[in-house]
C-alpha cells in the first residue's frame, strides 16, 4: 500500500472571496466565469475596490488535497508560496486539515499568490489571479520520493501557464509512471484549454490515466458544439475520464463502461471549488477500490457541499457526510 492515495500539484494560492454585482465585473474588465491571470497592480486595484471579503487558502489542487483529507484519505501536496504572512497562512491551513506539505518556501522573488474570486448573484465565480510565488515552482521542488509513494499524481491544467511549472509537472508525470503509478489531469478552465489545446490533447491521448473536465472544457478541447460530439472524440483515447455537467450530474468513461450519475441535491451559493471537490471525492473513492458509480457519487457529494457556501474548501467533515448520505 502506498503512503499517499493522491499527490496534488498546483498553484498555492490564498483566495480572497467576495460577493459582487454584475456591473463590478464590467467595471474591472473581468470575463464572467473565467480565471484571468493579472499583474500585481491589477490585483491590488481589484482588491481595493472589492466589498468585504473572506480570505482562505485555496488553489485548485490544494482544494482537492483538502477534500481528500476531509474524506479520511491520505493526501500530499506540492505548491510554492513565499516566506511571507500569506505563505505562512497557506502552509498552516493545508497542514492543519491533514495534508502532507513540505515544499520549501521561496525567500526571494514574488510574494505568495492571491486570487480575487468575485461571486455574482447567480453563484458564478470570476477569478483574477496573481500567480506570484506559485508560478516559480520548478524542477527542484518536485520531491521524487513523494511522487513514488502516491497511488495517483493529480495535476491542475493551470500549471501550463509558466514554463518552469510545466517542466516540473511533466517530470512528476514521468516519475509516477516509472514507479507504476497513475497520472491524473484536470483541464481546469475552458479558457486554459484555449491557451494550451494542442498540448492538452497530446497529454489526454498519451500521458494521462485519469482525466477530469467539465462540459465546457471538454467541448473546448475538441472544438465541438455538443457534449455528445466531445464524448465521441474522447472515447477512443480515454483510459478513465470523469466529466461534470453541473445540475446534469457527471459522466464517467472507461475503456469498458460508461456511467452517468446525477448531481447531489444542494442549495447553490458559490460554484468555486466544485470541480476540485468532485475530483477529491472521485479520487478518494477510486484509490479506495470503490466502483466507478460510487466514485462519481462521492465526487458529486463533495462538490454539493462546497457549492453550498462561500469558499472552495469543505466546511463539514466529508467522511461523516459520505457515511450519513451515501453509506460510503
Amino acid at each position: 500500500m502506498s503512503d499517499f492515495q493522491v499527490l496534488c500539484i498546483g498553484n498555492a494560492i490564498v483566495d480572497i472571496v467576495a460577493r459582487v454585482e454584475e456591473d463590478f465585473l464590467a467595471e474591472h474588465d473581468c470575463v464572467k466565469g473565467s480565471m484571468m491571470l493579472v499583474e500585481a497592480e491589477t490585483s491590488a486595484r481589484i482588491y481595493d475596490a472589492m466589498p468585504p471579503a473572506v480570505e482562505r487558502s485555496g488553489g485548485s489542487a490544494g482544494n482537492t488535497a483538502a477534500g481528500i483529507a476531509s474524506l479520511g484519505g491520505k493526501a500530499a501536496y506540492m505548491g510554492k508560496v513565499h516566506d511571507d504572512q500569506l505563505g505562512a497562512v497557506f502552509s498552516h491551513d493545508i497542514r492543519a486539515v491533514g495534508v502532507h506539505y513540505q515544499t520549501p518556501r521561496a525567500t526571494e522573488g514574488a510574494p505568495t499568490a492571491t486570487s480575487m474570486i468575485l461571486v455574482t448573484p447567480d453563484a458564478q465565480r470570476t477569478m483574477s489571479t496573481y500567480l506570484g510565488a506559485c508560478g516559480e515552482l520548478a524542477l527542484a521542488d518536485i520531491d521524487e520520493d513523494i511522487v513514488a509513494r502516491a497511488d495517483v499524481t493529480y495535476i491542475e491544467g493551470y500549471m501550463w501557464d509558466r514554463d518552469s511549472q510545466k517542466e516540473a509537472v511533466l517530470k512528476a508525470m514521468d516519475v509516477a509512471h516509472e514507479h507504476g503509478k497513475l497520472v491524473s489531469l484536470t483541464l481546469s478552465d475552458s479558457f486554459c484549454v484555449d491557451r494550451f489545446r494542442a498540448e492538452f490533447v497530446d497529454l489526454v491521448e498519451g500521458r494521462v490515466d485519469i482525466l477530469f473536465a467539465n462540459e465546457a472544457e471538454i467541448k473546448s478541447l475538441y472544438q465541438v458544439e455538443t457534449f455528445d460530439e466531445a464524448i465521441e472524440r474522447l472515447r477512443p483515447h480515454v483510459k478513465l475520464a470523469a466529466i461534470t455537467r453541473s445540475e446534469k450530474g457527471s459522466v464517467v468513461l472507461s475503456q469498458d463502461e460508461s456511467v452517468t450519475v446525477p448531481a447531489h441535491p444542494t442549495s447553490l451559493v458559490d460554484t468555486t471549488g466544485a470541480g476540485d471537490l468532485y475530483a477529491a471525492g472521485f479520487l478518494h473513492g477510486y484509490t479506495s477500490g470503490k466502483s466507478l458509480e460510487d466514485c462519481a457519487r462521492l465526487g458529486s457529494l463533495a462538490a454539493s457541499e462546497v457549492i453550498s457556501h462561500l469558499g472552495a474548501r469543505p466546511e463539514v467533515n466529508l467522511k461523516k457526510l459520505a457515511a450519513d448520505e451515501l453509506g460510503l
